[in-house]
């Protein structure tokens, strides 16, 4: 079916920062579901806690606004219920890279086909500008008194040693780009991640803006292939993986790749071991007659309450 940008259009109008980031992820999604040629009515967009997880309100497709760091086990349950869904995750760095790191890394394990597109600032833009865990040590943002006194958790890196099977970093006012890898993501069989740096003019306007993503990011370079070729060479899957890792532990915050880093087209995905099992989705079971009465026996349940 063809759709349109007005087709995608929610009834309600964002109220992110004037030069919010947020603003060019929202348009780059709402581009992929139409390159990709998603119906609508069969995607369903999860996010957290933040400015980032106020998105789902802004597109006209199936939302679900979860709790904070939350989001990645309520998008694994809508993709497990039914794998014909395209599921998509919209969160922020301090929900998924703090609170919700646990999930953050045990999704690796999984490899549920899921997408993760995390909205990445450097700090708590709905709390007033708190230090998030990426920001890198020894910046000063205005919602913290003193400079960062942590060091920044690399969430690319982290993504490749849990098992993430496509691992990707963009920018947030680069609509090209983020469009062109959320499709990616999205026909990708596997677990996705694309941090996407992302611009907070009013607690991180220093680190964040077009001006420094325009002279701090670059692509990766032309000759650079972090796609698997053959997927059951586990050889050639490590020698991927140390590749991007290479790349990743050379960065600076004055000197960052974006681009595609690591994607492994593992057959081996969390909906494939169930159906080898003989566990059929959710969405399958009888759960109802043709009377339309319920089928399901409580009375084990209900034995089981009984005082």
């Amino acid at each position: 079916m063809a759709i349109s940008l007005s087709d995608l259009n929610s009834h309600e109008q964002n109220d992110w920062c004037p030069q919010c980031g947020d603003t060019g992820i929202l348009l780059s999604v709402k581009n992929a579901i139409i390159q990709a040629g998603l119906d609508p009515k069969k995607v369903v967009d999860v996010s957290g806690i933040g400015c980032s997880s106020k998105l789902p309100n802004f597109v006209n497709v199936n939302g679900i606004h979860t709790l904070h760091g939350r989001a990645i086990p309520f998008a694994e349950g809508v993709k497990i219920a039914n794998p014909e869904l395209t599921v998509l995750v919209n969160a922020g760095d301090g929900d998924t890279y703090g609170i919700g790191v646990g999930h953050f890394i045990s999704a690796g394990r999984r490899n549920v086909d899921i997408k993760l597109l995390i909205h990445d600032n450097g700090v708590y833009g709905l709390t007033k500008g708190q230090i998030s865990p990426t920001l890198q040590e020894n910046l000063k943002v205005k919602g913290w008194p003193e400079p960062n006194i942590n060091s920044a958790l690399d969430p690319l890196s982290l993504a490749i040693l849990a098992g993430y099977t496509f691992v990707a970093r963009t920018q947030s006012y680069n609509v090209k780009e983020q469009t062109e890898l959320i499709v990616k993501a999205i026909q990708h069989k596997g677990l996705a991640l694309i941090d996407i740096l992302q611009g907070c003019p009013t607690y991180n306007p220093e680190f964040t803006s077009t001006a420094w993503f325009s002279a701090h990011t670059h692509p990766l370079p032309n000759t650079y292939d972090g796609k698997v070729k053959n997927p059951s060479d586990l050889n050639e899957v490590n020698d991927k993986k140390t590749q991007a890792l290479k790349i990743l532990m050379t960065e600076t915050i004055e000197d960052k790749h974006t681009g595609l880093f690591f994607q492994w087209e593992n057959p081996d995905t969390f909906e494939e071991r169930m159906k080898t099992r003989g566990m059929p989705p959710p969405i399958d079971a009888e759960i109802k007659d043709s009377d339309g009465r319920s089928t399901v026996d409580l009375s084990k349940v209900m034995e089981e309450l009984s005082v």
